[in-house]
C-alpha cells in the first residue's frame, strides 16, 4: 500500500474508532465518541421498537453462526411472568479467534451499553458476562468499566431516570472451550458441569435457570448501538444484502502485519493483505482459514472469495469469528490440522460416543502419519472417522474437529501422501537440511523422484 487512501476505502472503524486514543477503556473517551447516545434513542422507544429496528438492520451475530439478532430477540415469550435474562458469550478460545478479547480490553463501553440496549429490548433485569477466566487483565478492565457505569448511572436502579433497572454480573468462566457452546455456557454459570444441553427446548424459552435467556456473542451486542445512533440505514450501506454492516476480521500467521481490521462483511482476504503488508516477505500463501481453526480451510485460489456469509458458504467454508490465520509454504499441512485435532480431542466434553471417541482416534492416526509411521489406508480411515463424527456429535465441537481434516485432504492430499510414503515429514527442519546439502551432482530425474 503507497497511501493510506486504499485503507481509508476499505476500513470501517466503529468499534475500533477510538482504540487509538489514550485511555480508551475509560468512560470519559467513549462517551467522546458518541457513548451511550444510542442507549437514550433507545430508551425513548417502546421495546418491540427496539427489537423490530434491529432485526430490521440486518445485525446477524458474530459469534460463528450469523444467526439474525433482532430474530433471536424475538423469540423471548413476552408476558409470561418469569425473569428473562441476557448472557454474553466472552469464552473466545478457538485457536486463531481473537477479536471479542482486543474489544472489550480497549473498549469494554461499548459492550456494556449493547447489553443495557439489548435488556431493555426484552425485558431482563439481569445480564451477565461469561468471560474467559484466564485474562485477567480484561477481567479487572471490564469489571472496573461496569463500576463506572453503575456511578454513573448507566447500570443498577431507575437507569437515567427511565424506570428501568438492570445489573451485569461479570462472571468467570475456568478454561473450558465447550463453554463457548451457549447451552453448555449456561451450564456452568449455573455452577454445574459445562456439557451441551439436549434442545429442544432452546434458550429462549428455557435457558439460565430454566428461564427465557439470550445468548449473543460480543461483538453482536457491541454493535448495536451504533445502529440506534446512526440508523438502520447506514448500517444497510454497509456490508452484502444479505451480511449488512461491519465487522472485525483477525489476522494472524505469516503475515508482515497481524491485528484486527474493522471492515465491511464482504471484502476479500486480497484486500485485507494489501492493506496489512501481505504475507511475510519472501513467502507466498499456502493455505488459511476464513473462521478459525473449525471451518474448512481455503488455499490461494481462494483469495477473492467476499467474505461474508454467503460468499464463504458457497465457497465451501464458514464465515465464523472471521479469524483469518494465514499460512505460507514453510508450513506443513499434517502438522497444522494433527495440533488442531489435539486440542479438539482434548476440550472434548466427553458427553457423546462420537466426538469422545472420534477426536481421539483422528489424533492417533494423525500423530503416526506426521512421524511417517503411517501406513497404506490411513488417509480413507481418517475420512470415515470425520464422517462419523460431521454432523453426528452432539454439539458442533465434533463438527469443527472434523472441518480441517477433511478440507486439508481435498487440497493437500498429496501431501498426506508424501509423508506416507517418504516414511517422514516432508517439512521437517533437520529433513529439510539434509535435502538442500545432497550433491548437486544429483541428477534433476533422481530430484523428481525423492519428491
Amino acid at each position: 500500500m503507497t497511501s493510506a487512501e486504499p485503507a481509508e476505502k476499505l476500513l470501517s472503524p466503529v468499534l475500533s474508532d477510538c482504540w487509538d486514543d489514550d485511555r480508551p477503556w475509560t468512560l470519559d473517551t467513549y462517551l467522546r465518541h458518541q457513548g451511550y447516545q444510542g442507549l437514550r434513542a433507545a430508551l425513548a422507544m417502546p421495546p418491540d421498537d427496539v427489537i423490530a429496528l434491529v432485526k430490521d438492520s440486518g445485525l446477524r451475530g458474530r459469534g460463528g453462526a450469523g444467526f439474525p439478532t433482532g430474530l433471536k430477540w424475538q423469540f423471548i415469550p413476552q408476558n409470561d411472568g418469569k425473569p428473562h435474562y441476557l448472557v454474553v458469550n466472552a469464552d473466545e478460545s478457538e485457536p486463531g479467534t481473537c477479536k471479542d478479547i482486543p474489544l472489550l480490553f480497549a473498549n469494554p463501553h461499548s459492550l456494556i451499553e449493547g447489553m443495557i440496549i439489548a435488556s431493555y429490548a426484552i425485558r431482563c433485569d439481569h445480564a451477565f458476562i461469561y468471560l474467559r477466566g484466564e485474562v485477567v487483565p480484561v477481567l479487572r478492565r471490564l469489571q472496573a468499566a461496569v463500576a463506572e457505569a453503575y456511578a454513573a448511572g448507566y447500570l443498577g436502579k431507575n437507569i437515567l431516570g427511565s424506570g428501568i433497572d438492570l445489573d451485569i454480573t461479570v462472571h468467570a468462566g475456568a478454561g473450558a472451550y465447550i463453554c463457548g457452546e451457549e447451552t453448555a455456557l449456561l451450564d456452568s454459570l449455573e455452577g454445574r458441569r459445562g456439557q451441551p444441553r439436549l434442545r429442544p427446548p432452546f434458550p429462549a424459552i428455557a435457558g439460565l435457570y430454566a428461564c427465557p435467556t439470550v445468548v449473543n456473542n460480543v461483538e453482536s451486542i457491541a454493535s448495536v448501538p451504533p445502529i440506534l445512533t446512526r440508523g438502520k440505514e447506514w448500517f444497510k450501506s454497509l456490508g452484502t444484502e444479505k451480511s449488512p454492516g461491519f465487522t472485525l476480521y483477525s489476522l494472524s500467521g505469516h503475515v508482515t502485519n497481524p491485528g484486527q481490521y474493522e471492515a465491511p462483511l464482504g471484502v476479500t482476504l486480497r484486500q485485507i493483505l494489501d492493506i496489512s503488508g501481505g504475507v511475510r516477505a519472501g513467502h507466498r500463501l499456502k493455505f488459511w482459514t476464513p473462521g478459525g481453526s473449525s471451518t474448512p480451510m481455503f488455499t490461494d485460489a481462494h483469495l477473492d472469495v467476499p467474505l461474508d456469509y454467503e460468499g464463504v458458504g458457497a465457497a465451501g467454508s464458514m464465515l465464523g469469528t472471521k479469524a483469518l490465520q494465514i499460512f505460507d509454504e514453510t508450513t506443513c499441512v499434517v502438522r497444522a490440522v494433527t495440533r488442531w485435532t489435539e486440542f479438539y480431542a482434548h476440550e472434548s466434553c466427553g458427553k457423546c460416543t462420537p466426538c469422545r471417541e472420534g477426536t481421539y482416534w483422528l489424533v492417533q492416526l494423525l500423530r503416526r502419519i506426521e512421524a511417517g509411521e503411517g501406513v497404506q489406508g490411513d488417509l480413507e480411515k481418517l475420512l470415515d472417522i470425520a464422517d462419523n463424527i460431521n454432523g453426528k456429535s452432539f454439539c458442533a465441537l465434533g463438527d469443527g474437529a472434523a472441518s480441517p481434516i477433511v478440507s486439508s485432504l481435498q487440497y493437500f492430499r498429496s501431501e498426506y501422501e508424501r509423508h506416507l510414503t517418504e516414511r517422514r515429514c516432508p517439512f521437517d527442519p533437520a529433513a529439510s537440511t539434509v535435502w538442500a546439502h545432497r550433491s548437486t551432482h544429483e541428477s534433476a530425474t533422481e530430484r523428481e523422484v525423492h519428491a
